[in-house]
């Protein structure tokens, strides 16, 4: 889903080479139903299953944006000279990038390229983002990032994300708290990158988000397409890349590339 922030964040759903409005579906019925056909998100060939959230298979294997540094950039195989497209690690992972504290389902340290705030804090649901650091790489950030997290979580539960189990926090005190803490590793990795330290962002002021939803649920009950082809029932809100229907919930994410058929 593609979303805009405001207040709540609005979203629309691609279906081909349609957008559908969301937000004005909250209350009505939407049926999405699935038609066994998969298209690679990136070659658009027809794939028998979907890898790394809507690749084939081929691409899969054979792309950067598929290496497991994309989720642990602390491995940067472009800083060890084994990046199997330079060309693409130069273009995306040597860019500004904002390492961030965001609470979702509770506090957790997370790192995103600077074009992609908020839309990255939207797609974790978070209700609260706070920037902390800007750095040149996506390598940088990861370094920061893993050091953060030996004191806080990388990770969203998104159950209790769904359930909106979340108390408001007090971002700034928490990140004075972990500078604090990492001072001395923080200073190390500074170290390393003489001509391009991190960027301490002190006066970054926490961004609060508020969500089309008329009701979370009490119980969480996943549906997956390989299995249920059709998902229907009153569309009761939409938070990160969920929709929440009164029947369960469905990560929209977890399906790209997916041929997908929509009613209301």
């Amino acid at each position: 889903m593609t979303s805009a922030l405001a207040e709540p964040v609005q979203y629309r759903l691609p279906i081909g080479e349609q957008e559908i409005e969301l937000n004005p579906l909250l209350g009505k019925k939407l049926s999405l139903r699935y038609s066994g056909q998969i298209f690679c998100v990136h070659c658009a060939k027809k794939t028998n299953k979907s890898f790394n959230q809507g690749y084939c298979y081929p691409c899969f294997i054979k792309l950067a944006q598929c290496d497991m540094c994309i989720m642990k950039p602390e491995t940067c195989h472009y800083a060890a000279g084994t990046c199997r497209e330079p060309s693409w690690g130069e273009e995306f992972c040597f860019q500004p990038h904002i390492v961030y504290l965001a609470n979702s389902s509770g506090i957790k340290v997370g790192i995103t390229r600077q074009s992609q705030t908020p839309t990255r804090w939207i797609d974790q649901g978070a209700v609260q983002a706070l920037p902390v650091f800007k750095v040149t790489s996506r390598h940088l950030s990861g370094l920061i990032e893993i050091t953060l997290a030996q004191h806080v979580s990388d990770k969203t539960s998104w159950q209790q994300m769904l359930k909106n189990n979340t108390v408001p926090l007090d971002m700034t005190a928490i990140r004075d708290r972990l500078l604090t803490d990492c001072a001395d590793q923080l200073q190390g990795i500074a170290a390393q990158f003489p001509d391009s330290p991190p960027q301490l962002l002190n006066d970054a002021e926490s961004l609060s988000l508020d969500y089309p939803v008329l009701q979370y649920p009490s119980k969480v009950k996943s549906f997956n397409f390989d299995k249920e082809p059709l998902v229907s029932g009153i569309l009761e809100g939409i938070k990160g890349q969920y929709l929440l229907f009164d029947t369960g919930v469905i990560n929209i994410r977890k399906f790209a590339g997916y041929e997908v058929e929509a009613t209301v």
